[in-house]
């Protein structure tokens, strides 16, 4: 499955503003870097824009994982459905903001899109016999079944999900349970979107072109 990411481009910003000059950034990331977990096994050789959601664990849970468990890597196969994903995200971190959500403010944030090819040992929530239990795998709140089927995936040696997406239906995304299914390809057509969030409507716009995604909420 060719699949296309969205990160958030914050990280690179807030460090450039802590030192002077390239050398002191350098220095900067060497000194973050010693102070992170150790890559995970099948991690190596990887970019770090493919290998970081496996470094880290959280507290919160995710579609496919629950919390504490080992990270997934989360693509979609269109840049459409990185957006919609992306401004529901970003439309609910609005509504959790008390400072945010009592107003008209607006969260401005860049992004960066990405596309990679991912291989190995899959299963399609979308194919039979699993697509009889549709509703279970696209629920949009209670993700308890494709958290239980993950958990079990990872025990039968399945590398990545092909699931149905829940914020644009109809079109498909990718749950990658283990970095060798990001082996056959490094991360191209890197591209800068800026995503405008408030209470009632997120903007996903291509900064490129102009192109944008709109949702009203």
């Amino acid at each position: 499955m060719a699949a296309w990411r969205g990160v958030e481009s914050q990280s690179q910003i807030a460090t450039w503003r802590l030192v002077d000059s390239s050398a002191e950034h350098e220095a900067l990331e060497d000194m973050l870097e010693s102070s992170k977990p150790p890559l995970p096994e099948g991690c190596e050789g990887l970019h770090y824009l493919l290998f970081t959601p496996f470094r880290y664990t959280s507290p919160y849970a995710s579609q496919f994982r629950r919390p504490n468990e080992a990270g997934i890597w989360y693509g979609a196969a269109s840049v459409e459905t990185v957006c919609a994903e992306l401004a529901y995200w970003r439309h609910r971190f609005v509504l959790d903001s008390v400072g945010l959500a009592k107003d008209d403010s607006e969260l401005l944030t860049l992004h960066t899109l990405l596309q990679t090819r991912i291989n190995g040992r899959s299963m399609n929530l979308t194919d039979p016999p699993w697509v009889a239990s549709r509703a279970q795998w696209t629920h949009g709140a209670d993700y308890s079944g494709t958290q239980a089927v993950a958990a079990q995936a990872r025990v039968h040696g399945v590398e990545w999900i092909r699931y149905e997406s829940v914020r644009c239906p109809g079109t498909h995304c990718a749950a990658v349970l283990s970095p060798r299914a990001l082996r056959t390809e490094p991360p191209h057509n890197m591209q800068d979107w800026v995503c405008r969030a408030t209470r009632a409507r997120v903007i996903v716009t291509h900064m490129e072109s102009g192109s944008a995604y709109s949702w009203d909420f």
